[in-house]
């Protein structure tokens, strides 16, 4: 039997608990970006360590109103944040990389994927310093197209995220009181100004989650989730070895 909204956060928190114990660390790391799977995250490390729960929030570039939404989740659940702006460093790092003799459509992509590197950099900073372990907030819907910077938001230790789709994770989001604002706005990776999910991606979360979910879809959304699951099989595997 499916559990019910309730069921499903009370395991996630029971989860997370365990799988953090079960290596010895003191509590959690969590990057928040005001977005609703970084929120919900944060609110379920929250409720898992009460007293041993951290924060970061890393802008980069960002749009304001995506701190302000980070901090309105920390001030409403009462979960201890610092702020570190990586703009400097990230202009300091665009600055010293060879710009020229590539192919300028990459350009975008290639700078952009820095950023939540830097973040990831970041968190791991604070995890080694505290003996935290870092909490990802990818979900299923992301994970299984690779819709996520490898080595960056796709870097953590452990993500509670990765078996629910979107939707279901709105769902948590409404069940935990995230912000309606919140749950509400276009996802984005912040990667850039106007940058929207489903926009890079050219298919909604709603028709990738019927197919992830159900099977079925149109044949062109088959065809694209295809080509995009096989294209990025390597973001979710450890690097290949030799069998030699």
């Amino acid at each position: 039997m499916k559990p019910s909204i309730e069921e499903l956060a009370q395991k996630l928190i029971l989860w997370t608990r365990e799988t953090v114990s079960q290596v010895m660390g003191k509590g959690v790391v969590v990057g928040m970006s005001g977005g609703v799977d970084s929120s919900v995250v944060a609110v379920l490390c929250k409720r898992a360590f009460p007293e041993a729960t951290l924060g970061i929030i890393m802008p980069c570039h960002s749009s304001k109103i995506d701190r302000e939404h980070a901090e309105l989740v920390a001030a409403k659940f009462h979960i201890p944040v610092k702020v570190v702006v990586l703009d400097g460093v990230f202009d300091i790092l665009i600055e010293a990389l060879p710009g020229d003799g590539y192919d300028a459509a990459t350009k975008r992509l290639a700078e952009n994927n820095i950023k939540p590197r830097l973040r990831m950099v970041t968190l791991y900073y604070f995890a080694n310093r505290l003996n935290y372990l870092v909490v990802g907030a990818s979900n299923r819907s992301e994970l299984s197209v690779g819709y996520f910077t490898k080595y960056g938001d796709g870097g953590s230790d452990l993500m509670p995220l990765g078996n629910l789709v979107k939707s279901q994770v709105r769902d948590l989001a409404r069940y935990l009181d995230i912000p309606r604002e919140i749950i509400d706005k276009p996802p984005s990776a912040g990667l850039w100004e106007g940058q929207t999910d489903e926009a890079e991606m050219g298919l909604t979360y709603s028709e990738l989650d019927r197919y992830l979910i159900t099977g079925e879809a149109d044949k062109k959304i088959k065809e694209q989730v295809d080509f995009m699951m096989s294209k990025s099989r390597h973001k979710c595997c450890p690097p290949p070895i030799p069998p030699f």
